[in-house]
Parts: C-alpha cells; sequence; structure tokens
C-alpha cells in the first residue's frame, strides 16, 4: 500500500501504525485537482479530530453487483460494531473504495466503472448513472479501505457467494483489501491475451536506463503489495458522496475529493510522468470514457513484462497473516485476487527473499535515481521534503514492518534524518544483500546491479550480484540436477487394478505457455521411464495434472520412484526433480526433496 507507518509491525494485531493526520476535509476541488497527481494519491489515514475513530467498518453489497445495475446501486458503509463509533464515508481515515473492470471476451476490450460508496441510510449527492455493458461481459470488482478492517455483508444472504466475492479466511480477513469475481476476470483477460485479443502494452524504458516500474517491482512495493484501489470520489460539505466526473464536479460546489493510498497509484500518478513512463488505462464509462488505471490492468501489465526478481505477495504480509500466524492458504487467496501464481509451500512465499529483493532490487533504483528523485517534490510534503526522502521513508517503514532486520539477521539499511516537525530531509542508504554469512554470496533472485552498495554479508567477502535468474528459493542443483521448476504430486495406487491415479501442479517460473514433459522414473531422477506426459503451461508459467500409470505390479507403490520434469527447449534437460515418498498405496513428491 502506498503509505507510511510510523510505529513496528506487530503480528499480534496486524495493525500499522500512522502519520500525523493531514485533513482534506472542506478542501474546494480546484485545490484538490492542483495537486491531483500528487498527494490526492497518496493521503496517508486521515482525520484530524483527537477523539478515536472506528476503524472497523462494514461495506453492504447490494444485490447482483457484477451487473449494470448492480454496478449502478450505492454501496452502504456502516460501523462493523456501533459501539466503537459510527463510519462515515467522508470522513478520510474510514473511506471505503470500490473499483469495477469489465472485459468484453469478444473484442479484448477493457473499460472502468467504479460503484459509489454512501453513508448506511442516506443518498448520494449525485445518483450515478447505469453502464452500458457488452454483451457478455466479465466485470470483476476490488475494494480498498483508509482503516483497518472492511467486512463485506452481502443485500442478501446469497449476495457475497453468487458474486464470488473474497473476504479472507473465516474468522481473518484481510483487512483493506477484497475482490469479487477476480479469477474468472482474469482468466478471460489471460485467454485473450494468448489469443492474440488483448494487446498488453510494452512496459517501456525509463529516462534512468531501467524498465519503466510496475506493481511487481522491487523497487515499488512495500509491506503489502498490491492492496487498494485508484478509485475516487467527491463529498459535499454534508458528507454525501458521489463519483469523481467531469459532471458531477461542476455540479459540487467546493466538493472533497476522497482518495485511497496505493502502490498502483505511486507507479501511475507518480513515478511513471517522473520517469517518462506510460500507464496502461481503459475508458471510465462513468466519466464519458475519460482514460483511467485500474489495479487489474496494472497486475496484468507487471505479469507479462516485469523482469526478476517478481515480487509476490509474501507469507509475512500483514493482510495474509491468520491472526498473527503464517498462512499458506490465505497468501495463495490474496493471489488469486491479483493474479499471482499460487504458493506450493512457506519457502516458495518466503519472506526472507521478499525482504533481501526488496533489500537489493527496490534500493538499487532509489539509489541509482537518488538525484532524480531528490529534485522531484514530494507527494505527501508533510512527510518528507523530497520524492527520495519519500521512498526512502517507506523503505524504511517497510524493512521494519516485515520484520526484515531478524530474518536477514542485519540491521535496518536505511536511516533518515528529521526536522523539528518530523519531516524526513534527508536519508542514507547502506545496501547489501543481507546474505547473513561471510564468503561470496550470491542472492536468490537475480538482483538489479548496483553501485556504491556495500555487501551486508554481516561477514568477510564481497558478494556479487549475478545477472543468471533464479526465480525461486529452491532454484539451484540438486541431486546432480537442476532444481528450477516447483511442485508438487501425489500418488494412488489401486492394487486391484494395478492402477496408480497422479495429481500434480507444476510451475515452471518465467516459462509462460510452453510446453513441458511431467514424468515418473524408477531408480533417479534421471532414471528408467515409467510415465511421461506433455503439459502446456498458463501465462503464469504453471498448470495442473492429472494422469493414470497403468499395469503396476504389487500391492504397494515402488519405493524408488521419482516426480520429474524435463523443457523440451533444453533437450529435455531436467529442471525439476523430487523423489516419491511412499506410504502403503499413497505417494507424495516435491520437486527439489530429494531425500
Amino acid at each position: 500500500m502506498f503509505k507510511q507507518h510510523k510505529s513496528v509491525f506487530r503480528p499480534a494485531s496486524r495493525r500499522r501504525g500512522r502519520l500525523s493526520p493531514l485533513m482534506l476535509i472542506g478542501m474546494s476541488v480546484p485545490l484538490v485537482l492542483a495537486i491531483i497527481a500528487t498527494a490526492v494519491f497518496v493521503l496517508p489515514r486521515l482525520g484530524s479530530h483527537a477523539a478515536a475513530v472506528n476503524m472497523d467498518c462494514t461495506l453492504l453489497v447490494p444485490a447482483n453487483p457484477l451487473t449494470a445495475q448492480g454496478l449502478a446501486t450505492p454501496y452502504q458503509l456502516s460501523a462493523t460494531n456501533p459501539a466503537n463509533g459510527p463510519c462515515n464515508e467522508a470522513n478520510a481515515n474510514q473511506s471505503a473504495f470500490v473499483q469495477g473492470v469489465i472485459y468484453d471476451p469478444a473484442t479484448g476490450a477493457f473499460s472502468v466503472y467504479s460503484p459509489l460508496v454512501i453513508d448506511a441510510g442516506t443518498q448520494p449527492a449525485v445518483a450515478p448513472t447505469v453502464p452500458a455493458l457488452p454483451q457478455g461481459a466479465i466485470v470483476a470488482l476490488w475494494f480498498g479501505f483508509n482503516g483497518n478492517n472492511l467486512t463485506l455483508q452481502g443485500a442478501t444472504a446469497n449476495t457475497l457467494s453468487r458474486a464470488r466475492c473474497v473476504n479472507g479466511l473465516p474468522g481473518s480477513i484481510f483487512g483493506q483489501f477484497s475482490y469479487c469475481n477476480a479469477v474468472a476476470f482474469f482468466r478471460a483477460a489471460n485467454q485473450g491475451i494468448a489469443a492474440g485479443k488483448v494487446k498488453v502494452p510494452a512496459l517501456g524504458m525509463g529516462n534512468d536506463g531501467l524498465p519503466c516500474p510496475t506493481v511487481r517491482d522491487f523497487s515499488i512495493v512495500d509491506q503489502d503489495q498490491s492492496d487498494n484501489v485508484q478509485t475516487q470520489y467527491l463529498a459535499n460539505a454534508d458528507g454525501q458522496t458521489a463519483q469523481l466526473t467531469a459532471a458531477n464536479q461542476a455540479k459540487i460546489a467546493n466538493a472533497t475529493t476522497l482518495g485511497n493510498p496505493s502502490d498502483n497509484a505511486l507507479v501511475t500518478h507518480v513515478l511513471d510522468p517522473v520517469l517518462g513512463c506510460t500507464p496502461w488505462t481503459a475508458p471510465n464509462l462513468a466519466d464519458n470514457n475519460t482514460p483511467v488505471s485500474a489495479l487489474p490492468l496494472d497486475e496484468l501489465m507487471a505479469a507479462a513484462d516485469q523482469q526478476a526478481p517478481v515480487a509476490l505477495v509474501p507469507i509475512n504480509d500483514p493482510m495474509v497473516l491468520n491472526n498473527g500466524n503464517a498462512s499458506l492458504q490465505k497468501t495463495n487467496l490474496y493471489r488469486r485476487g491479483v493474479d499471482q501464481r499460487q504458493a506450493f509451500s512457506q519457502n516458495q512465499a518466503s519472506g526472507t527473499n521478499y525482504c533481501r529483493n526488496m533489500l537489493q532490487a527496490g534500493m538499487a533504483r532509489l539509489q541509482k535515481d537518488q538525484t532524480l528523485f531528490t529534485n522531484t517534490a514530494s507527494p505527501m510534503p508533510a512527510v518528507a521534503n523530497s520524492l527520495f526522502t519519500f521512498l526512502a521513508n517507506r523503505l524504511q517503514q517497510s524493512f521494519t514492518n516485515l520484520n526484515c532486520q531478524q530474518l536477514l539477521n542485519m540491521p535496518d539499511p536505511i536511516t533518515v534524518q528529521t526536522d523539528g516537525n518530523g519531516v524526513v530531509i534527508s536519508a542514507t542508504l547502506n545496501a547489501g544483500n543481507g546474505n547473513n554469512g561471510g564468503g561470496n554470496a550470491t542472492p536468490t533472485t537475480t538482483p538489479v546491479a548496483t553501485a556504491t552498495t556495500g555487501n551486508g554479508n554481516n561477514g568477510g567477502g564481497n558478494a556479487t550480484p549475478t545477472t543468471t535468474p533464479a526465480a525461486t528459493p529452491t532454484t539451484g542443483t540438486t541431486g546432480g540436477v537442476q532444481q528450477v521448476a516447483q511442485g508438487n504430486a501425489t500418488l494412488n495406487l489401486d492394487p486391484n487394478g494395478q492402477n496408480v491415479a497422479v495429481a500434480l501442479q507444476v510451475t515452471y517460473p518465467d516459462h509462460p505457455n510452453m510446453a513441458v514433459q511431467v514424468q515418473v522414473k524408477s531408480g533417479s531422477c534421471t532414471g528408467t521411464t515409467v510415465s511421461s506426459n506433455t503439459i502446456n503451461l498458463d501465462n503464469q508459467s504453471m498448470a495442473p495434472f492429472n494422469t493414470v500409470i497403468q499395469n503396476v505390479q504389487g500391492a504397494t507403490l515402488p519405493t524408488n520412484w521419482f516426480f520429474v520434469v524435463t523443457d523440451p527447449a533444453q533437450q529435455n534437460a531436467v529442471v525439476g526433480c523430487g523423489i516419491v515418498k511412499t506410504n502403503g498405496t499413497t505417494g507424495q513428491a516435491t520437486l527439489g526433496v530429494l531425500n
């Protein structure tokens, strides 16, 4: 999320500290528009009253939210527990936001329509108009929140289930983020990409000589990436809200603009203009087709164009903790909503690797662009005096909130200095690789090459960045074969039918839409082939597969089988292998595990 934090993240509470409030209530539309390219997109939790504000709210989702009528029906905000105080959409500390994106499979075109949020029991300042949707359109929704926990509630008993809405796990919601129908939306969009109907814009090069940043770039992400949306609303003096459109701005005098801080806005509205980059946009159906950015377009562009190392939601992201504990299930549930590949183990969503890449690749760009960013105005002058000090402070806080000091066994590499008002006025970077040991250590994934950085090994020797991708924590050579592919397999023997049912899942990072061989071999990773099948990976470089091995003799599974993946483009070189661990008639195998 594009925000700043003051206190160390505490897993038990899953909450982050907040800055001193910056109040926009009462600000006129002209003044807001004057800063629309900067601070309006990056406001922290707003609110200037000393009294405690209820940070846990509930959003009533209207019936049939994926239809044109449902999109135009205002969502209603209320307090989850009224005893803690009310929730008001015009209170920028409590504002909730909805972003709707429409995909037309027939044409490959996208459009945006962001439903309005109002206070429960009130009327909008201007009633939304019903959009015209293409026949067969696929609609999905993403939610953002400026408080702590936003709980979705359906207008009817089956509203959320019919719209395939995901708020987190039972008893452990994500917090500020949720989505509806995202999985079906991304599936259809990716099919359109594969068929050539959808043309993902080229990422391009920044004026700093590096690829333009995406929302999966380690120079962009913070402790909770891919959360919140770019949606904005207008609020009148009575606290009524309306969609942010040119027509509504003309109708509502002295309106306040409400925004949802996000990494997405940091990319599309701050860094892209500075670096000479262009975001992917789609027409806003509520605002006379004015082009706007959107979360799913950002994710699709990142999936297509982001070079290694690729930032994916880690298991220590505060929003995917299950009551303070690591949860692979919740991590994958969140990843599905933003079209990120699934992790088959906690190691494949490693917080340690995330911290290391954030330190190396993230700090490398910050250091390279220090002069450019220092000469660029801060998006939040009350927090930092330049874009450089703002980003350095943000990275420092994320490093702390993700517990990177302990995970990497090294101190925070960034030191900031503040003036008497608490504004960050300078920052010192002491980058390193965080390998926690002496010798010439190589990071797990490819870092962006850096200059004038320390080695951060907490021991002797110099760590040299490599330009060879190492896409996963298990990458390397084990048992004499490459271990690049990820995945697992389950085998079940039917001794009466002499058949073995095999269910497997494979990810071969950075190899989208290509074919691989999945095999069972006996004796070793390169032994006798028992079974072999060709499977086609999807655009996320992954695929599930089921097969049956016939004519298997014996009452138990053989104890010398191996689950193997080979790459036909490398003359069928083994790119992943794992031993099948048997227990009578059942077996399990994980690529990279050989004993």
